[in-house]
């Protein structure tokens, strides 16, 4: 049976409650039961709402979003906070640490958080699609009602499309590069899959996160410190090396591109794809013209259905495709659609996914350049 949604707003400006309340009572699937202007007030309500999501401003006073996130925690592990963050190198840097202390997801505040409509659209098109995506399966929303389902072709005219596509061929080329696909939940996976790559990992690894910019540059710079490859946010016409991981800049596409001898990054701010900027179909299929069947697509949690084409690319290009399990994710969404496809070879739950990616990237090498797994 589908419920609402139950909603507890929790920010220190009486302003920027009244605009989070608004953006989300415009939608029928959502009700929101309380709001609270500091988090000692937000952990005395929890108990008596009962919300199934929070949404968290980072910055407040006295008790930080961060320290509420903290306790709240500890009075309910399981229940969902999404961060409220400026734009700005210090909310990036909270908003992360929020997410690696256990927030779900966050979203950004528009540049003026005054009662327009402007801000209230922004508002309302970034979180409204969270929320569903995120709390659908405890209140019974069906996949048809859940974000990005209209613009999504049905599963049938998936399929007739797949058909189309060469089934996979037997392996008769080695993995030379790793790309991955990452959304909602994405900071927290790859801070699992990444630090377990060893510093003579033979190939390069090229990463599409949906992040807003100043984010996704925090995002490079946490990861290096826990890898042993070294992370960066790509930059435009770099060298593609083994041993280096780069990650889509905010705002931009990244893409790979062959030059003479070498292979280069490529950014650019072409239209985005999927509603996305950075795009995971846009970096797939750059990957699987330059590399072909060397490549190694490897989709993550992740709401929409961005990389379900570009997976169609490395798929007709010979290339391999694992993707992250439901349980293990904290939406099933990219990488659901690209398993219910039919395109992935492998569904596992995240903790597998190293080996499996060390697995694969072994395979067909020299021993002498193998990695021990």
């Amino acid at each position: 049976m589908i419920r609402k949604i139950r909603v507890l707003i929790v920010d220190d400006s009486v302003v920027a409650r009244k605009l989070l309340a608004d953006a989300l009572a415009s939608d029928a699937a959502i009700e929101v039961v309380g709001s609270a202007p500091s988090g000692a007030l937000a952990l005395q309500k929890v108990p008596l709402l009962k919300p199934d999501v929070i949404t968290l401003d980072v910055e407040m006073p006295e008790m930080s979003g961060l320290e509420t996130l903290t306790a709240l925690r500890k009075l309910d592990p399981g229940i969902p906070v999404i961060m409220f963050s400026s734009l700005t190198e210090r909310g990036a840097a909270s908003t992360l640490e929020a997410i690696t202390r256990g927030a779900a997801d966050y979203v950004t505040k528009p540049s003026s958080v005054g009662g327009t409509g402007s801000a209230a659209d922004a508002i309302r098109a970034q979180l409204v699609p969270r929320i569903k995506a995120i709390c659908g399966k405890r209140v019974g929303l069906t996949a048809s009602t859940l974000p990005g389902a209209a613009a999504l072709p049905a599963l049938s005219s998936i399929a007739a499309r797949i058909a189309r596509v060469p089934p996979p061929r037997a392996r008769d080329a080695r993995i030379d590069i790793v790309a991955i696909g990452v959304s909602t939940g994405g900071p927290n996976a790859l801070a699992e899959l990444l630090p377990q790559l060893p510093a003579d990992f033979p190939v390069p690894v090229v990463i599409v996160q949906h992040m807003p910019p100043v984010f996704t540059k925090h995002l490079a710079a946490r990861l290096s410190t826990k890898c042993a490859l070294r992370v960066v946010e790509a930059t435009n016409d770099e060298p593609i090396t083994e041993g280096k991981v780069w990650i889509a800049p905010g705002d931009h596409h990244l893409e790979v591109t062959r030059s003479g001898t070498s292979v280069r990054t490529r950014l650019h701010q072409g239209p985005q794809e999927s509603s996305c900027r950075p795009a995971v179909d846009v970096l797939f299929r750059s990957v699987a013209a330059v590399y072909g069947a060397g490549t190694l697509a490897v989709v993550l949690t992740g709401m929409g259905y961005d990389g379900l084409k570009g997976c169609e690319a490395v798929r007709a290009a010979g290339g391999q495709i694992v993707v992250q399990d439901e349980a293990s994710s904290v939406v099933w969404g990219m990488p659901g659609i690209v398993a219910t496809s039919g395109l992935a070879e492998r569904v596992l739950p995240l903790p597998e996914l190293p080996l499996e990616i060390l697995r694969r990237v072994n395979e067909r090498r020299p021993s002498r350049h193998r990695i021990a797994v």
